[in-house]
């Protein structure tokens, strides 16, 4: 992520990755989840933790779902539903489950289509917020296999290009695939001008948002910097008075494409599983796994995904910049950060997780 998105070295407390994971863990088991859900649960969070994706940890997403759990918006044990079923492909109902804990089901699923028929993908309606979809993507390099994810839904926050009334979620989107001694490649991102967890973030690191970046209320895309503070937001998160751009941001520099790639994610998440796209009520997920071996040689495979990635890390760079970063780069360096120094929070989020542990009489020790 930018700079601008991560709390400053001043401002952190540095929290071991495993410490939180547990709390994390029995704040979801608090919520009525099973031992293995709020296991599951904790992973995806405390993934996007550790590859340096903020904006889908715990800082944001958790005090999110724990609202959604605690005014019942979302179930805690979904019965997860086969709706139609091929060899190769299916479609599911989540049972109005939180994605965090029924997406891995769906794209396991996949995974195991894909090891007899070469190529596996699911879809899951009735399903909450999955977290970072990076996470659900990188089941399949687990498998040696090329992994997608895709989620589209909400239908409240991105306006098409030219319009003044939002039609889409931020429908992210994410590509993984192994390598062999390069880190893997993942592509996680929004189909947005910027993640919407990120806009939340900035409010909380007092960071004013990009030019471009949103629109007003008529649509207008807003030209300078804008600080955005609490009273800019509903209680769910949601902006005030102002809209998400498609990626491209206007017109001029390309966001009729951002617009299409946002209109694809409805079409692959929410209609080709049943569902009425995000707007007309409807939502959904997408898993695909892609078994290498029914295509070619999965050592070769990644001998080719090191040379491919080598020679993008490998890129002059161009005047003002250190290196080339080809994308999992990043969270790998993070990782490896992160796993060993321990995760930087900000103070606030501290503070809720002293605050909810208290409420729900869970003892912390960090």
């Amino acid at each position: 992520m930018l700079e601008r998105f991560h709390v400053s070295d001043e401002d952190a407390i540095r929290i071991n990755h495993n410490k939180m994971h547990s709390v994390t863990r029995q704040i979801f088991e608090k919520m009525g989840l099973s031992e293995e859900d709020a296991e599951l649960s904790a992973d995806v969070l405390i993934y996007a933790d550790l590859n340096g994706v903020d904006t889908h940890g715990v800082s944001n997403m958790l005090r999110t779902y724990v609202r959604m759990y605690q005014t019942k918006n979302v179930n805690p044990r979904p019965n997860i539903k086969v709706v139609k079923e091929s060899v190769s492909t299916a479609a599911l109902d989540g049972d109005k489950g939180l994605g965090v804990h029924t997406a891995p089901f769906a794209m396991k699923m996949a995974i195991e289509k894909a090891k007899n028929t070469g190529v596996g993908i699911v879809t899951l309606n009735n399903a909450g917020h999955l977290g970072a979809a990076g996470f659900h993507a990188k089941l399949a390099v687990d498998a040696d296999m090329v992994g997608v994810c895709m989620s589209g839904g909400g239908g409240f926050a991105m306006l098409p290009t030219f319009g003044a009334e939002p039609r889409f979620g931020t429908q992210p989107i994410a590509w993984a695939a192994p390598a062999n001694k390069e880190a893997y490649f993942m592509f996680d991102a929004a189909m947005t001008q910027v993640a919407g967890n990120k806009i939340k973030l900035l409010e909380r690191l007092e960071t004013p948002l990009a030019p471009n970046w949103i629109a007003n209320e008529d649509g207008s895309p807003i030209e300078d910097e804008k600080l955005l503070t609490k009273e800019n937001f509903h209680e769910d998160g949601r902006m005030k008075d102002l809209h998400m751009l498609p990626l491209g941001g206007d017109r001029e520099n390309g966001s009729h494409k951002g617009y299409g790639f946002a209109a694809i994610v409805d079409i692959m998440c929410s209609m080709l599983g049943g569902a009425q796209a995000g707007f007309l009520g409807g939502s959904g997920h997408y898993f695909a796994a892609y078994n290498i071996d029914s295509f070619s040689d999965t050592n070769l495979f990644k001998q080719n995904m090191d040379d491919f990635l080598r020679g993008l890390r490998e890129t002059p760079p161009a005047p003002g910049h250190k290196r080339v970063l080809y994308p999992g780069l990043a969270e790998y360096e993070s990782r490896l950060d992160r796993s060993k120094n321990g995760i930087p929070y900000h103070p606030e989020v501290i503070e809720w997780f002293e605050s909810i542990t208290s409420e729900l009489e869970i003892k912390i020790d960090w």
